[in-house]
């Protein structure tokens, strides 16, 4: 009778970022150029992938998707944010939340496992470099985009069906600045441990088993790079890798640190998420191009014709 009796909520208040009542013009202030960096050094890394010849390798196709997936994720939290830090609206419909907690995940597990994929890229052509170009022919690295693809859409689809399967009846603040699962589950009118154990299995699972095939990717990485005679030859051998290590560990410190707490700090959450959404992929491009001369020559070469478009 009691199920019967509930009115379902059909929009939630995002209460944004907590202990920042009368902060908000100065953290959409702050916010707002590191959108703007994140949507431009991630399409400036795009366009030069793609108008490069150099560049149409299997790295750099990874590297595009990565770039791909790092503008959509910081996407789906960004502007609802930020319009809510300008004064406007904190409401949130019931579908675009589900849609919001769908894409977070959705985008933030395929990008796991797009970096799993580039460890393999990494551990090919260091420790078989005769036979790379045949292992990661155009065919493999497109069968393993789209796999991480398929990957991300299963496992959020499970997220999302468990958080959404659940009775909302109210209360229907979020205490968080978008709808992720550790701020919904709390509004839920029925028992959520059953959604609370899958999801923290489910993305901790996922963490692990990409960290773990990374690793063993790494451990051989490092082996060959031991073996290598010259200096020169293991100084290219690290500096290929380099950048991706550290892409990875912008990745997977911010999941480690909100999924994996046995009990859950929400000040230190909110301000991983943050950096999560923000700061990680603003950094991606930076570590890419800083760390890498061939990105670099393109996007100089892009600059170039662009400064020298005669005028019509």
């Amino acid at each position: 009778t009691e199920m019967k009796n509930c009115s379902v909520v059909t929009e939630f208040v995002l209460l944004g970022i907590p202990h920042t009542e009368g902060l908000e013009t100065v953290l959409f202030i702050l916010f707002l150029p590191f959108y703007a960096c994140t949507l431009l050094g991630n399409l400036s890394i795009l366009v030069a992938v793609l108008s490069s010849t150099r560049l149409h390798t299997p790295m750099y196709f990874f590297l595009g998707n990565v770039s791909v997936f790092d503008m959509s994720f910081s996407s789906v939290t960004c502007p609802k944010m930020l319009l809510y830090l300008m004064g406007l609206s904190p409401l949130i419909s019931y579908q675009d939340c589900a849609s919001q907690l769908f894409f977070f995940h959705f985008l933030g597990s395929a990008e796991c496992f797009l970096f799993t994929v580039m460890a393999y890229d990494r551990f090919t052509a260091i420790c078989y470099p005769l036979q790379y170009m045949v292992i990661m022919n155009p065919r493999i690295c497109v069968a393993l985009a789209v796999g991480t693809l398929l990957l991300g859409c299963i496992h959020s689809s499970v997220l999302t069906l468990l958080t959404f399967t659940l009775p909302y009846c109210g209360p229907n603040e979020v205490d968080h600045f978008f709808c992720d699962i550790p701020a919904l589950l709390p509004l839920a009118s029925a028992d959520t441990s059953l959604a609370q154990r899958v999801s923290f299995t489910n993305v901790g699972l996922v963490s692990l088993v990409c960290f773990l095939l990374i690793l063993m990717s790494y451990t051989r990485i490092t082996i060959s790079i031991l073996r290598i005679q010259s200096t020169e030859g293991r100084r290219r051998a690290v500096s290929m890798c380099s950048a991706h290590l550290m892409a990875i560990l912008c990745a997977y410190g911010p999941i480690i640190t909100v999924y994996l707490q046995p009990t859950p700090n929400p000040m230190l959450g909110t301000v991983v998420q943050i950096l999560m959404n923000l700061v990680g992929p603003m950094l991606n491009p930076l570590i890419y191009t800083l760390r890498n001369k061939e990105v670099k020559t393109a996007l100089k070469k892009i600059l170039h014709r662009t400064n020298h478009i005669p005028e019509i």
